[in-house]
């Protein structure tokens, strides 16, 4: 069934759709004596506190009666905050005119990191705004990518 953050993920996702949320992003990281299950959840606007207590309380139990074999974890629901991860295309369409940060895989003009306003989301690139020079990363040179926290 794949890793554990995977696992945690999949249940996770119905919860959040049905709550109008967005799973951002779940993190897993084994410890003695218990684990660390870190899950980011957003919304238009912005999350609230009784959202982040909703996720809590309902994924404690969803994990604790579908993932019997995890072992003692601490669940932590929190907002992804200023640098939001931006993993799907949805997510650079949703913050065309931000101020954002990516990183590649490869150098692109002899650089591999590049902040600047995400200008334009195309089918397989992105265009951002550095120093006043746009500059179309393709999507597979992407390595990490994220708001940029101003």
């Amino acid at each position: 069934m794949g890793t554990l953050a995977g696992q945690i993920r999949a249940v996770a996702l119905p919860l959040c759709q049905d709550e109008d949320l967005e799973l951002v992003h779940v993190e897993y990281v084994p410890g003695d004596p218990e684990a660390m299950v870190r899950v980011y959840i957003d919304k238009p606007g912005g999350i609230t506190m009784d959202d982040c207590v909703l996720v809590s309380r309902q994924l404690g139990d969803l994990i604790d009666i579908q993932l019997t074999s995890m072992g003692r974890y601490r669940l932590e629901v929190s907002s992804p905050g200023p640098k939001r991860p931006l993993n799907q295309k949805k997510d650079f369409h949703r913050f065309t005119g931000e101020r954002i940060k990516i990183e590649t895989y490869e150098a692109i003009e002899g650089q591999k990191k590049f902040t600047g306003v995400l200008e334009k989301t195309n089918d397989d690139s992105v265009v951002i705004a550095v120093d006043g020079k746009k500059v179309e990363i393709p999507d597979l040179m992407i390595s990490k990518a994220m708001l940029s926290g101003q």
